[in-house]
């Protein structure tokens, strides 16, 4: 069972060459996601004068945030595992891939390169604002959660797939093609509802840029159960069962 191997580690392995390496490749990967997949939404609120949402607004986001994730997990892989996201880390950790003191390393490192890419966007665009994330009229925050559980177990059950599991042989571009596509559906999917973050850090750096925090725990809370459900399913039925050793950090 995958929670049978989670592992806390030691302050030595957290503080060593490697992982601060990883760390800064965490950091850069979520400058560059962020700063597309954000950017992506203030270019279309300045083509339209901050109108109303579209359709064609929705498509944007997605390929935006497809292309830009499918790029920050392949620049990230050889180095971090190109996680680019605080809930896929958790989920390796769960799984057993990752030691906590690691994992925690990765979310600092991914939280601040969110929160320095919504400040370079506000630099660079003369001011405008990075808006936070937030739940559609008529969605309750119960609603966003289950959004954000189902569509975050998407997510890593595809990197389980594709960059987890040991079986997968030689795939080169695939993981992070599929990772990027299915956070590309998923905002086709959930954009309209709740924004479809799917990823924690996405989230916190428009709220702490723009000092908006309201219902801003749906974004942790759902993302961190989807990935926790997507590790332990994929973990116990296609990994478990053939026998597993957790994977060296750098593989993942």
């Amino acid at each position: 069972m995958a929670i049978n191997r989670i592992a806390i580690g030691t302050p030595g392995e957290a503080s060593g060459r490697d992982a601060i390496r990883a760390a800064f490749a965490e950091f850069f990967s979520m400058v560059i996601f962020v700063f597309a997949g954000q950017g992506s939404g203030m270019a279309y609120g300045k083509l339209t004068g901050d109108g109303p949402a579209t359709p064609s607004g929705l498509v944007a986001a997605s390929l935006s945030h497809a292309f830009a994730l499918f790029v920050a997990v392949s620049v990230g892989a050889n180095v971090s595992g190109g996680h680019v996201n605080p809930a896929v880390t958790f989920g390796a950790f769960i799984g057993g891939n990752i030691t906590l003191l690691r994992a925690i390393l990765y979310w600092i490192a991914q939280l601040l390169g969110a929160v320095v890419a919504c400040l370079l966007l506000k630099v660079s665009t003369g001011g405008m604002e990075t808006a936070a994330f937030s739940i559609s009229h008529g969605v309750t925050p119960w609603n966003a959660v289950v959004f954000e559980i189902v569509m975050t177990f998407g997510l890593v059950y595809t990197v389980y797939a594709t960059a987890v599991d040991p079986k997968k042989g030689d795939i080169g571009i695939i993981a992070p093609l599929a990772i990027g596509l299915i956070v590309g559906a998923n905002i086709l999917v959930g954009g309209a509802f709740d924004g479809a973050s799917m990823n924690p850090a996405v989230s916190f750096g428009p709220a702490v840029v723009s000092w908006t925090w309201t219902n801003h725990w749906v974004y942790w809370v759902g993302p961190f159960i989807g990935a926790a459900i997507a590790a332990i399913v994929y973990d116990t039925i296609f990994i478990d069962s053939n026998g597993h050793e957790p994977l060296p950090s750098s593989d993942f």
